[in-house]
């Protein structure tokens, strides 16, 4: 029996280089991801053993590493590659990720980016219909 679910990451900062401008280049800021992360959690609601989830802790951590590396210009690529690394995980049939940039601009609190991925249907078909979570 397939038992869906969702495991959350709320507020995972990551500094890291981000934006386009010659200013932003030169320097770490730090954004500040939502992760929602669809998966079929009867396995672990079953055993309560950490092999049958995903250790959000080490995907914390491969996200952070995925930012830094990246460098990249754009909140809508470092939420795309967030996403990605979310995917990378077998467990996880879908993954929406937010990602926030605290003063972007003068004048504005911040600017956020989203994306979603979820696995083909012959993949996984308990991802059909996950939609990324949405901001506060």
């Amino acid at each position: 029996m397939a038992l869906q679910g969702k495991l959350e990451l709320c507020g995972l900062e990551v500094s890291c280089v981000i934006g386009d401008r010659a200013d932003e280049r030169a320097r770490e800021q730090t954004l500040t991801l939502d992760v929602s992360l669809a998966l079929d959690i009867a396995a672990v609601a079953a055993s309560d053993a950490l092999e049958d989830t995903v250790d959000y802790v080490s995907l914390a951590e491969g996200i952070r590493a995925a930012l830094r590396a990246g460098r990249f210009a754009m909140i809508e690529t470092a939420a795309a590659r967030a996403a990605a690394v979310c995917m990378e995980h077998p467990k996880v049939l879908g993954a929406a990720v937010r990602v926030e940039k605290a003063g972007a601009a003068q004048g504005l609190r911040s600017a956020a980016a989203t994306a979603a991925a979820e696995r083909a249907n012959e993949e996984s078909p308990g991802a059909q219909g996950f939609r990324p979570a949405t901001s506060n």
